[in-house]
């Protein structure tokens, strides 16, 4: 299993920052303590404040498939329908 990085970059619609600030801090716990997390922070933009990124790091792709399907990632999206302008998810692994 090779393990793989993931850049995940959320930006609120005007006016729901806050809301969807809170709900992405939400993920933090659960996902810690998840099978192959290796690191999973997040990031505001300095220069747009509706912008959050996280940087991921995971044992495997299939640990992070497992990540994207878990119950507490389900709730999340559920929650913030409609906060959201656009979210963008990179897995990248090393190398060539």
């Amino acid at each position: 299993m090779a393990e793989v990085s993931a850049i995940a970059i959320s930006v609120a619609k005007p006016g729901c920052e806050e809301k969807l600030a809170e709900a992405l801090e939400g993920l933090l716990a659960p996902t810690h303590q998840e099978e192959g997390m290796l690191q999973y922070e997040m990031y505001r933009d300095t220069q747009d404040p509706r912008c959050f990124v996280f940087i991921e790091r995971w044992e495997s792709r299939e640990t992070f498939d497992a990540h994207c399907n878990s119950a507490h990632v389900r709730a999340y999206l559920k929650k913030v329908d409609g906060w959201v302008e656009s979210n963008k998810i990179h897995v990248l692994t090393k190398g060539r």
